[in-house]
């Protein structure tokens, strides 16, 4: 068989600062034994996808030219922030962490996934029209269900799973979620209320209140209210949680939630310490939505940690097996817990439109874009 021609999304930042998207045609050479090409028929755009996509680029700024697969769009990156992506300077990278799509051609030893509809994280970009992957870093799809319902199935799902391991394996019982009207958020709380985890979801306005409430969450807390620090310190009482995911990162909220912690532990402290409680309180920032600097204040006592914590670290801690049982779990539960939501679907050609980009750039809650790469080009 010959190779296949296959378009993909690119980004490349030089060393001026100059940003260039573009679609670039590539041949994905046949499959070895244990491999399979893809072809893939949707994929979901992550906020990790936008960062690769524009790095510290602000959209607003975007400039396109051509149409269709001759699109280019350009942009400027503050020079300031250029050493911290020196490791992509001049390099084009491909875009797209995760999609799915049907099994177009397979290596000997794997010949009966072909016409399966699988998932996958993609090395090499999902954000193209066809891909090839190890079969084993795909994830089979139960019958009856589409690419449009396997194309978020690693990410977001094993975040949440993730989030839930780290509790149980650091001796939590509890957690507290920020930015939590999320696509992610909402996942979490379904995950939260199958597994009667108790969850404290931070929201930023009574909206994202209302939609959360609305999907069975007890405990939820708009950010933005006057008496939010008191809810929380009676959230956390209620709830026991001593572990926090914060998606915010920058400001105090991090800091918030320590001293609420601290708050509700030393009320259970039968003699005074100057140390305040022993209870050990963790805070882990695994996005960035406010890029600003992380204020800690107020107090918190001595048993506190805050670091960092991103979903692909935590599995490579993990065994084959512990990772395998994980994503059982989320193929079993693609239609309900894991089940996600988009606000629009965009074919690959749109995908470089200054439009689009400032639209599915926008981090805003509750919206979740999905490229359709086999959509005949408009």
């Amino acid at each position: 068989m010959t190779a296949l021609s296959s378009l993909e999304v690119r980004s490349r930042v030089d060393a001026a600062g100059a940003l260039r998207l573009s679609f670039e045609r590539t041949m994905v050479d046949e499959p070895a034994g244990d491999e399979v090409i893809v072809r893939i028929e949707a994929a979901p755009i992550n906020p990790s996808d936008v960062l690769l996509l524009l790095g510290p680029a602000d959209s607003a700024g975007l400039y396109a030219s051509g149409a269709g697969f001759g699109t280019v769009v350009e942009g400027v990156v503050p020079l300031a922030t250029l050493p911290a992506i020196a490791g992509r300077i001049d390099r084009s990278l491909p875009v797209g962490n995760e999609g799915a799509g049907t099994v177009v051609r397979a290596g000997r030893n794997v010949e009966h996934l072909v016409g399966r509809v699988v998932a996958l994280r993609a090395s090499t970009g999902s954000y193209s029209q066809y891909q090839r992957v190890k079969a084993g870093e795909c994830l089979v799809l139960p019958d009856g269900l589409t690419a449009r319902d396997g194309a978020a199935a690693f990410i977001n799902p094993l975040t949440a799973l993730g989030m839930t391991e780290t509790m149980r394996r650091e001796g939590h019982t509890g957690l507290v979620h920020t930015a939590a009207a999320s696509n992610l958020g909402q996942m979490l709380n379904r995950l939260c209320l199958a597994d009667d985890i108790p969850l404290v979801s931070i929201v930023r306005s009574s909206a994202q209140e209302a939609l959360l409430r609305d999907q069975g969450a007890e405990h939820v807390l708009d950010s933005t209210a006057a008496d939010f620090r008191e809810k929380l310190v009676e959230a956390l009482e209620e709830t026991c949680a001593t572990l926090a995911f914060d998606a915010i990162g920058g400001g105090t909220m991090s800091s918030d939630i320590l001293v609420a912690m601290e708050t509700v532990a030393a009320r259970k402290l039968s003699t005074y310490s100057r140390y305040g409680s022993p209870t050990r309180k963790q805070v882990y920032i695994y996005g960035a939505l406010d890029p600003g600097p992380k204020i800690l204040s107020g107090p918190i006592g001595m048993s506190w940690s805050i670091g960092g914590w991103l979903m692909t670290w935590f599995y490579d801690s993990l065994s084959a097996a512990e990772v395998a049982g994980l994503r059982q779990r989320v193929a079993d539960n693609l239609g309900t817990i894991f089940a996600s939501r988009y606000t629009a679907e965009i074919g690959l050609d749109e995908a470089l439109s200054t439009d689009a980009i400032r639209a599915y750039s926008r981090r805003a809650t509750g919206e979740k874009y999905l490229i359709v790469p086999q959509r005949n080009p408009s």
